[in-house]
This record gives C-alpha cells, sequence and structure tokens, in this order.
C-alpha cells in the first residue's frame, strides 16, 4: 500500500512513518496527534481515501493519503464498516510502529459518519466498533480526517 504525500509524493509506510518521525523532531516540545479517517465514493466501483494526518497541535500539519478501487458497489452499511476497518488497520499499524519505536502520540480515527443524514442509524455501531478496539473517535462534524482531507481525493 503506497502512500501519496502532496509534498513528496509516492511513499511507502515506512517512509511515512519516517517522516512523520522528522516532523515530530524538529519540535519536539510541541504536542502532536495522529489522525486516521476514510472516505469512499461510489462512481464505476467505488473508490476509498484513507487520509493520515500528523496535527501539530495549534500550528498546523502534514498529511498523506492512500487510495484503493473496488469493482461491486456496497451498500451504505457495508461501505461506512469498510472504511472504518480500512482506518482501524493503519491506526493499529501505527500504534504498533510507535510501541516498537518508544513513541507515544494521541491518536484518533475520524469517522464519516454524522448523527443527521444517512448514517445516523450507524453511529453507535461503528462508534462501539472503533472504541472496542481501543481508539479514540471523532464522527462528524469534528471528524474533518475522514470528511474534509480524504474526501478530497475520493473525487
Amino acid at each position: 500500500m503506497d502512500f501519496i504525500s502532496p509534498t513528496k509524493g509516492r511513499l511507502t509506510f515506512e517512509q511515512v512513518f519516517a517522516d512523520v518521525m522528522a516532523y515530530a523532531a524538529e519540535m519536539p516540545d510541541d504536542s502532536y496527534r495522529l489522525i486516521v479517517g476514510t472516505d469512499s465514493q461510489i462512481r464505476d466501483g467505488t473508490c476509498f481515501v484513507t487520509a493520515l494526518i500528523v496535527h501539530r497541535k495549534g500550528k498546523g500539519g502534514r498529511f498523506y493519503y492512500t487510495r484503493s478501487y473496488e469493482d461491486h458497489v456496497r451498500s451504505l452499511r457495508q461501505r461506512i464498516f469498510f472504511e472504518a476497518s480500512l482506518s482501524l488497520s493503519l491506526a493499529s499499524r501505527l500504534a504498533e510502529k510507535l510501541a516498537d519505536s518508544g513513541h507515544e502520540f494521541d491518536m484518533e480515527i475520524h469517522l464519516d459518519v454524522g448523527t443527521n443524514g444517512a448514517t445516523k442509524t450507524l453511529v453507535k455501531e461503528v462508534v462501539g466498533m472503533v472504541n472496542g478496539s481501543g481508539f479514540l473517535c471523532r464522527i462528524k462534524p469534528e471528524s474533518y480526517g475522514a470528511s474534509s482531507v480524504a474526501d478530497r481525493y475520493t473525487k
């Protein structure tokens, strides 16, 4: 799975992790948060984009994303759960790599669901899935990792 950085181009997971560590090392006294969010868009098939944002609190950040496609179209429920599972998968890889390297970051998963609209019936289940996996999660309107950053690259 390759990632794309708007500034650095195509990167592997290892390169992304190294870049995140280097970014945090530039200002080690600042506070950081990693945000993972996935969004999808249906066209001929379904395009899934998972974004990883490293947020230097109060001072901006940088992001990376990965894109995948599926030929068949899933129901809204299946898509939302698949988006959450893609985010959980990346967050778990990051958490494992952070633990191995001895670094700690606050981490959040941003879900493309909210209490208004078509996804309101899924909020409780999908939030439970993420929280049950040990991650903090945010939903709309606070889930900009999914609803803004990832969404931009599904188009």
